[in-house]
């Protein structure tokens, strides 16, 4: 299992001057080795009860996920993509079970009981599969294939990784080739579709590629939540940075996982991005993702106008603003915005003393799915803490470092990462109070 700590800090006497940041409070306490969330019980209490039930849902995504860029692949009508096989949902997670290729959670490798029980009965009762998906009483990946558009989107000029400009070499568009005459090769149709306009179907296989990426990606951060769920449970998290330092150090303990794109057609495997590739978990999904979901996304219909005159959205992709770190949660919560439906899929699986907690602080039933984007919000300005520090520890230097110069570095490297939070719609200054409901 992963340990808690790789790097120890401590919170030393200031070696500098106080620095005149706008957010100064908050840098002074990454520098303590702190995060951007403020160290409270009640923040550590709603950080963890949202991981668990994040990461219920979230082992249905990535198992699906998987499943759609492997097997489904090119299906022309994929109606059945939400029906996850039993392959897929007892496939073994690599980093639970005993079987695991580093052990992060101690639960079972196949799908979460709490999951396929609520696969099975919903919030009705037990039918059908089909009329559970019509009724809406299921999981929604609506929601996981809006971060994988999202990372499609703006993976162009996100500065990390070789991933998507591998999408567009020869080598890549000799593998798609393959795989997709392989897969119509019964199908004269489709393959005179295929010749005349290739570049759809090489468009629609990167796309796939990104599911695979976003599955793979999701597949560790599920026994990540998991665990800590866990370690709270029995007591083991002190305080907020316990928490975070438990996802930096998982950060680099599976930085170097293999990011690939296999088909499987038939009993044949086609590798479309091979493993030899040697594309890794942090630097071609961790990092993209926090940039492509956290900050960036895109605004959803109906919140903002994208005709050119109006200018609501921004000319360039890198000035996007519109991810969880942004969000106005209230208006936000509407009924299909992929936010929303999340906070729907959390909401089957809150441990019970954030419903407690809820119920106490909030109006019930009547707001409970807007508090839950709110705690998603804090927890998520965690996780982007432990990429911060995770950040500075692999370029910059440690937190106790006796150097003033090293110091100065650290703070300036903060510094820049924080302004990224000027921006008026950033909830940066929203989070320090607990007032922020």
């Amino acid at each position: 299992m992963v340990q808690t700590s790789l790097e120890t800090t401590k919170t030393t006497p200031p070696k500098l001057p106080p620095s005149t940041h706008e957010f100064a409070e908050v840098i002074h306490r990454l520098e303590a080795g702190g995060s951007m969330l403020p160290d409270t019980p009640e923040n550590l209490m709603q950080i963890i009860g949202i991981y668990k039930a994040y990461a219920v849902p979230m082992d249905f995504y990535w198992r699906d996920l998987l499943y759609i860029a492997e097997r489904v692949f090119l299906e022309p009508l994929p109606f059945f993509k939400y029906f996850l096989p039993k392959e897929y949902l007892d496939l073994h997670n690599h980093y639970a079970g005993d079987d695991a290729d580093l052990r992060i959670w101690r639960g079972e490798a196949t799908a979460h009981p709490e999951l396929l029980e609520f696969m099975e009965k919903g919030t009705t009762f037990k039918m059908p599969k089909l009329l559970h998906h019509l009724w809406h009483d299921r999981i929604n990946m609506e929601f996981a294939e809006a971060c994988m558009q999202a990372m499609l989107w703006h993976g162009r000029d996100m500065g990390w990784g070789k991933f998507d400009a591998y999408l567009d070499s020869e080598e890549y568009k000799t593998n798609a080739d393959r795989a997709i005459k392989a897969y119509f090769k019964n199908n004269p149709l489709m393959m005179g579709l295929y010749k005349l306009f290739p570049d759809m179907f090489l468009e629609q296989v990167r796309q796939l590629s990104y599911y695979s990426n976003l599955g793979l990606f999701w597949e560790v951060m599920a026994p990540v939540f998991f665990e800590m769920s866990d370690i709270y449970d029995e007591g083991g998290f002190k305080g907020v940075p316990d928490a975070m330092n438990f996802l930096v150090n998982g950060i680099f303990a599976i930085a170097g996982r293999p990011i690939y794109h296999h088909v499987y057609i038939g009993d044949e495997c086609y590798e479309i991005i091979p493993k030899s590739k040697g594309f890794t978990w942090l630097y071609e999904a961790a990092l993209p993702y926090v940039e492509a979901v956290f900050y960036r996304t895109a605004p959803f219909r109906g919140t903002k106008s994208y005709n050119a005159q109006a200018r609501q959205v921004p000319d360039d992709q890198k000035d996007f603003h519109y991810g969880i770190l942004y969000a106005d949660v209230f208006p936000v919560g509407t009924a299909g915005i992929p936010p929303t439906l999340l906070m729907d899929d959390m909401y089957h699986f809150l441990p019970d003393y954030l419903k407690e907690y809820y119920a106490k602080h909030c109006r019930g039933q009547d707001d409970i799915l807007i508090q839950l984007g709110i705690t998603f919000q804090r927890s998520m300005y965690n996780v982007t803490s432990a990429v911060i520090q995770a950040l500075r520890q692999a370029l910059l230097y440690p937190l106790d470092d006796p150097n003033p110069k090293h110091l100065m570095k650290n703070r300036q490297f903060f510094e820049a990462q924080i302004d990224r939070f000027k921006r008026p719609e950033a909830r940066l200054r929203d989070i320090q109070s607990p007032d922020y409901r």
